[in-house]
């Protein structure tokens, strides 16, 4: 039995969705979104909310069980507050700006790294050293955010490098006499 597949994702006001099949289509004040869910569940709408249910008793419905309730979950939240990632950067001249469509990167490279940012995606950067990476689509923003972090990810020595807010980096001893 399923703690997460057996609750029901509860709508709040001004969102509605439409089950078609295992297509579930969410609306709300901050856009649409739609999942396709597996063959190995079924999806109902109910007082309560959307419910999902295993189509039989395998191993595979039951673990599919979960993750689909979770991806119902993730688009009603999505369309109704959003997800941000906030990106911290550390080291001596590093700082972010963004220009127009681009975010423009100074990473002690030879040269400043332009990352075009993508029409779904909203960046801003309230401190050259931070990065707010938001959108309504989990998986997307948690993707900008991963290659963002990538053109310089945190160092373990000095620290210097892109990491998420509340990352924690294992710092290492240097080298002695």
């Amino acid at each position: 039995m399923s703690r997460i597949g057996i609750k029901a994702v509860r709508l709040p006001d001004g969102v509605t969705a439409n089950i078609e099949g295992n297509l579930v289509r969410v609306k709300g004040p901050k856009g649409e979104l739609s999942v396709a869910l597996g063959q190995d569940v079924t999806v109902k709408s109910t007082e309560e909310g959307i419910k999902v249910d295993p189509r039989d008793e395998t191993k595979r419905s039951r673990s599919m069980w979960g993750m689909s309730r979770s991806l119902v979950s993730n688009i009603v939240v999505g369309v109704t507050d959003g997800f941000t990632r906030t990106l911290e950067i550390n080291g001596v001249g590093y700082r972010a700006i963004v220009q127009g469509k681009n975010l423009q990167l100074q990473l002690g490279l030879s040269h400043d790294v332009v990352y075009p940012i993508p029409d779904d995606i909203k960046i801003e950067c309230p401190k050259a050293t931070e990065i707010i990476v938001s959108g309504i689509e989990k998986q997307r923003v948690g993707q900008v955010a991963a290659e963002i972090r990538q053109f310089r990810p945190p160092e373990p020595y000095k620290g210097k490098g892109i990491r998420y807010q509340g990352e924690y980096v294992f710092r290492k001893e240097g080298k002695k006499k």
